[in-house]
């Protein structure tokens, strides 16, 4: 089956698991034996912050350095591992990848993962592997699977009752190619609308989202939102949403009418901000959308994603010019990152927050998947010797061994855990995390049981797969 083949059957599959979900009754809550409560771990972390480098960003040219050979026509590919020099850290035994020179000097508040490791689900899709990561399930299942994100929002609430629990920053779901698949985890599945995502692609129009239109006064806005909640209560598509459906949209209504009137709206404005921090911030959306998430978690947010925002072969999504796209993207994230955690640490939240920056695999110049795998070669050129600048880089992509850095929330600092094979293939040979774990260690820090489990449609449904993932409890301090 071909990749586009592979997609639209994909779509269809999560189309049907989105319908059921919305016939749906409302999820129970499950004790654990005949009655007792689930018992909840004590919470390292209050509120939980997700830099996505959306498409796959490459753990030899970012986090897990290896041989570096610069580039120079006639090199074989096989003899360059790394397209970028290692450089020093704050930390002794820690070395990341040149151009990441700001990330180098925060990472004695990190503890860095360099054995993640994911499947190959067949085909590598980028809308797949997102999937996985962001619910914690394999695609496809019979029920919308929420984001992790909407497991905290539904399991913790929100942290101050005026601001959204669960805000996703930077990444467009329309006219962005592969837009319905994003659209297919970046929900609150089957715990309703109230627990989803409020969606900020531009940081510097979030202001806009939170006030009412220009113009219109506020008792003519009022109207409004009464005319749209009679609009969706009375419509004849009502038959499609179950009942516990429709009043999750009214209630998620009702939260964003709230916020239009409070205080904490001043937070979705970045450009309040002073010059000199806006500055620092300032290298593009990501950055920008690094800012704003620092300003919503000053203001009580419980879970914020903010996203290098995945766009078929842009950004990390290397599959040409990956050397030079790197020198782009490093120079995007590199100080906006260090910055977040130097503002947080400053203000004394860093401890009460965990920072998470992960993407869904890694790259390889020559390996598709890892060892062993059947999956299809997605390279858009495959030469054996360099003969353009365009051919150096990592562009295949590789779920054997990748990286997830850390600060804050309960982690050690300055702390390495797990390794990668010295020569290629670069699997993880120490202490491989798997997504199920790595979600089990997130939930942990943030007080929630990886066991918690809510009966949807008479069938139990887990934090983690079937309840399993076990917190890497070496990365807490």
């Amino acid at each position: 089956m071909d990749r586009p083949a592979i997609r639209r059957q994909f779509l269809k599959q999560m189309a049907a698991a989105s319908a059921a979900t919305m016939m749906a009754g409302a999820p129970r809550l499950v004790e654990a034996n005949e009655g007792e409560p689930i018992e909840h771990p004590a919470p390292k972390a209050d509120a939980c912050i997700l830099l996505w480098m959306a498409g796959g960003m490459a753990a030899p040219d970012t986090f897990d350095p290896k041989k570096h050979v610069p580039f120079e026509v006639g090199t074989p590919v096989s003899a360059v591992e790394s397209t970028f020099p290692a450089i020093d850290t704050n930390v002794d035994n820690i070395k990341i990848s040149e151009g990441m020179e700001n990330i180098a000097q925060v990472m004695d508040r990190a503890t860095l993962i360099r054995s993640h490791v994911l499947p190959d689900l067949g085909s590598i899709l980028h809308s797949r592997h997102q999937y996985h990561w962001h619910t914690g399930y394999v695609p496809p299942q019979t029920v919308a699977c929420p984001h992790i994100g909407a497991w905290m929002a539904k399991v913790l609430g929100p942290q101050n009752p005026v601001m959204p629990a669960f805000i996703n920053i930077g990444q467009r779901l329309e006219g962005v190619g592969e837009q319905e698949e994003l659209k297919a985890f970046t929900t609150a599945g089957f715990f309703g609308s109230e627990f989803g995502p409020m969606n900020l692609p531009y940081p510097e129009q979030a202001a806009q989202s939170v006030r009412p239109p220009e113009g219109m006064k506020s008792d003519r806005f009022a109207n409004r939102n009464k005319l749209f909640r009679k609009l969706i209560d009375q419509s004849p598509q009502r038959e499609f949403l179950g009942d516990f459906q429709r009043e999750s949209l009214l209630r998620s209504m009702d939260n964003a009418y709230r916020l239009l009137s409070a205080k904490e709206r001043e937070a979705f404005d970045i450009s309040l901000e002073p010059k000199e921090s806006y500055e620092k911030y300032d290298t593009g959306r990501f950055g920008r959308g690094c800012l704003l998430a620092r300003r919503l978690v000053e203001n009580g947010a419980r879970f914020v994603e903010v996203t290098t925002e995945y766009v078929p072969f842009l950004n990390w999504d290397t599959h040409a010019n990956g050397h030079t796209t790197l020198q782009r993207m490093k120079k995007e994230i590199d100080l906006p990152v260090a910055q977040l955690i130097r503002d947080l640490e400053s203000r004394g939240l860093l401890d009460r927050t965990l920072v998470i920056l992960a993407s869904e695999f890694s790259r390889d110049m020559i390996m598709e998947g890892k060892p062993g795998s059947n999956a299809f070669d997605q390279a858009t050129e495959k030469v054996e010797v360099f003969q353009e600048m365009k051919h150096y880089g990592q562009h295949r992509h590789f779920t054997g061994g990748s990286c997830v850095a850390m600060w804050g929330g309960g982690v050690k600092k300055g702390h390495l855990y797990g390794k990668t094979a010295e020569q290629r293939p670069f699997v993880a040979v120490e202490n491989p995390v798997s997504v199920m774990d790595l979600h089990a260690t997130i939930f942990t820090a943030m007080g929630i049981s990886p066991k918690t489990v809510y009966d949807i449609e008479r069938r139990p449904f887990y934090a983690t797969e079937d309840g399993k993932g076990k917190a890497v409890s070496e990365v807490f301090a």
